[in-house]
């Protein structure tokens, strides 16, 4: 049998929580190119040796954030119910993303960033389970549409352009604030504004 992978202890475990989260402020920051060890370390408050321990690469820190990324970017659109009311079911959606735009500001720039580059290091999760899964779902928005509940659009650009309106909030976050002012609540704005801009472009 093979040996058994020793649990890390509860210092090992701190650490590298702490490196993790260090490298998603500095690649959400500066890009996978524009990030460096040294950088993540400093932030992690740890010595670049002692994150070597945990990682050894800036390549490895950049996987496991990747990985655990597209699990929980998928999610949203995963809870889309095939029984359930379709436009009720597509504003849920719209809600989980944009509330994952508020949530997870430094993830949506990580994932954007490597989308920008070209996708080198993700490239066969998205033509993979991200392709699978938004063709499945666009199959059900495609019936829904059929069977006269929602109004006919393209199923997958009605996806892209969910994620482009709600994403935006993060990714551009700096933007939308200085545009929009102090006084303003961008994320409660927005939940208001899609809505309205999905229900009637969805109305049969």
């Amino acid at each position: 049998m093979p040996p058994t992978a020793r649990p890390r202890s509860r210092i090992q475990q701190r650490n590298r929580e702490l490196i993790l989260d260090a490298a998603l402020e500095v690649f959400s920051l500066h890009g996978f190119r524009g990030a460096t060890l040294d950088q993540i370390a400093e932030v992690a408050g740890l010595s670049k040796p002692n994150l070597l321990y945990y990682f050894p690469s800036k390549e490895a820190v950049h996987k496991v954030l990747l990985t655990g990324l597209l699990d929980s970017w998928l999610d949203p659109l995963r809870e889309m119910d095939p029984e359930g009311d379709p436009l009720a079911e597509i504003l849920a959606y719209v809600r989980r993303k944009l509330e994952m735009s508020r949530d997870f500001p430094r993830e949506s720039r990580l994932f954007a960033g490597e989308i920008l580059q070209g996708a080198p290091r993700m490239r066969e999760a998205i033509e993979g389970d991200l392709r699978d899964l938004v063709a499945g779902k666009s199959r059900i928005l495609s019936r829904w549409m059929e069977e006269g509940r929602i109004a006919r659009v393209d199923p997958v650009h009605l996806i892209f352009s969910i994620w482009a309106l709600t994403q935006h909030y993060a990714d551009f976050e700096v933007q939308v604030r200085a545009v929009l002012g102090p006084e303003h609540d961008p994320f409660a704005e927005a939940g208001s504004f899609l809505e309205t801009l999905f229900t009637r472009l969805l109305a049969p």
